[in-house]
């Protein structure tokens, strides 16, 4: 294989790799971050008890901001939901006290559903099955208590524990939320140094909580939101996924992967799952060509379009991720780099919309249903209306059309039903065919489901449409 091809390959194969398993790496979020990791390091440190929720939509990386450093303040903030307690988490691995000194328990509200697997897989992380093992506990409380008793060392001194509660609003769907009260009420009243740590995409999450619960819980909130004016710097962040690095900071990288290891907990398994950047090196010619001519054509305004579209399609980096590894996944050797008309042409999917490729796959006489309901609705401001209402519109372009003449009552309403099977048209009652009262189906009143724009681009789509129905499309006068 030639060298090139080669070099290619290997890059390629990085690309993806890093897209798609770089659980570390932070962009932003410089201050939620700050306030993370000093919240740890004092439990550790100073065997301070806390409580704290990650608060932000799925993708902004709320678990990600928990274990890493090295991030610009000025880049951009769009992440994956576990990056963010992953950053912080690696940031404090320098830190000796919370190295030695602190346990970490992770926990799942979807695999964790109820307080008695939740305990279970306490006294697993903390190695203590064996201590338990045989001992009658009259209450979860007890059992708790027991479990944190057993980490005290030298009677003054505890080792701390770092609880991390992944979707934290199915846990306060828990019986009595006993799991939450007790550790609530562990770190409020300092009978072990704890930190409580949830992660959700819920605002209301305080309101599910039961009064006693809130009363112990401390109410800090971080909040994650990506920001939606800051479009040069999520083009910058598509050059910096799509660019290769020099060998330098790939060997640094590696470093800070293998610090991972110093993570002593089994349920934490994103150190074990991280791409490894110590099976890479690239040549400095292969390296610069690729980053020169990729940089050339983001600057391009077709490229500048398409990323535009993705902007403001979803602003999240777990999207442009996901975008950038189906886009890396198209090279080949006999285009091995990223052209503008290959990211247009993957964009185009995204902004395809299911209701038109499904006008599209109607047949003729169901489209025409479909302009007569759009009429009637531009002419009434969208008033509902009835099987008859539409035949007796539909009737009068069919005696004029050559291709709708002939079509009998009842083959209409059976296209008719068929609409309403796909939800293009909805009732207004909940019947399933007679309605309300017991109403013909003929007249049962139905709204439509659709915009105008959408049956407009169904109609200029439609392959071989007759062309006095595209015309009838354009105008109600017949």
């Amino acid at each position: 294989m030639p060298e090139a091809v080669q070099e290619f390959v290997k890059a390629r194969r990085f690309l993806k790799e890093r897209l798609q398993r770089d659980y570390t790496t932070l962009r932003g979020y410089s201050e939620e971050r700050s306030n993370v990791r000093q919240l740890l390091q004092r439990t550790a440190e100073m065997g301070e008890s806390n409580s704290l929720l990650l608060i932000g939509p799925r993708g902004a990386g709320k678990t990600t901001v928990s274990m890493k450093k090295m991030v610009k303040p000025s880049q951009l903030a769009r992440f994956r939901p576990q990056q963010l307690i992953n950053a912080v988490l690696t940031d404090l691995l320098d830190n000796k006290a919370f190295v030695d000194n602190t346990l970490i328990v992770h926990l799942d509200g979807n695999l964790h559903t109820d307080d008695r697997l939740a305990l279970k897989s306490i006294t697993v992380q903390m190695r203590l099955e064996n201590v338990a093992d045989g001992k009658v506990f009259g209450s979860f409380a007890e059992n708790l208590a027991f479990l944190l008793q057993c980490l005290k060392s030298g009677g003054k001194r505890a080792k701390s524990v770092v609880f991390l509660l992944e979707e934290f609003d199915l846990f306060c769907t828990h019986h009595n939320q006993t799991l939450l009260y007790n550790l609530f009420d562990v770190s409020q009243s300092a009978q072990a140094p704890i930190c409580v740590l949830g992660v959700t995409c819920r605002l209301d999450v305080i309101e599910l909580l039961e009064k006693r619960v809130k009363s112990r819980f401390s109410h800090r909130q971080v909040f994650l939101f990506p920001s939606s004016d800051q479009f040069e710097q999520y083009a910058a962040l598509c050059q910096e996924l799509l660019s290769l690095p020099t060998n330098s900071s790939l060997k640094s990288a590696a470093e800070r992967v293998n610090s991972l290891q110093m993570l002593r907990s089994e349920a934490l398994s994103f150190g074990r799952r991280h791409f490894d950047p110590a099976a890479y090196t690239f040549d400095s010619r292969f390296r610069d060509g690729w980053n020169k001519q990729l940089a050339k054509m983001l600057a391009t305004q077709p490229a500048q379009r398409t990323l535009q579209t993705l902007y403001d399609f979803d602003i999240s980096e777990a999207f442009l991720k996901t975008f950038l590894f189906r886009l890396v996944a198209q090279l080949r050797e006999e285009s091995p780099h990223i052209t503008a008309d290959q990211m247009a042409a993957l964009a185009a999917h995204y902004e395809a919309d299911d209701k038109v490729e499904l006008l599209c796959g109607l047949s003729v006489l169901e489209l025409c249903l479909i302009i007569a309901v759009k009429h009637h609705s531009e002419i009434y401001d969208r008033d509902p209306f009835n099987f008859e209402i539409i035949f007796a519109r539909f009737s009068k372009f069919a005696k004029v059309s050559t291709t709708m003449q002939g079509v009998e009552r009842s083959i209409v309403l059976k296209a008719f039903e068929h609409l309403r099977i796909g939800e293009l048209i909805l009732p207004l009652s909940s019947g399933t065919g007679s309605g309300s009262g017991k109403v013909q189906k003929e007249f049962e009143m139905h709204k439509m489901a659709l915009t105008y724009g959408q049956i407009q681009q169904a109609v200029q789509r439609y392959q071989a449409l007759p062309t006095e129905v595209a015309q009838w499309s354009q105008s109600s006068l017949i």
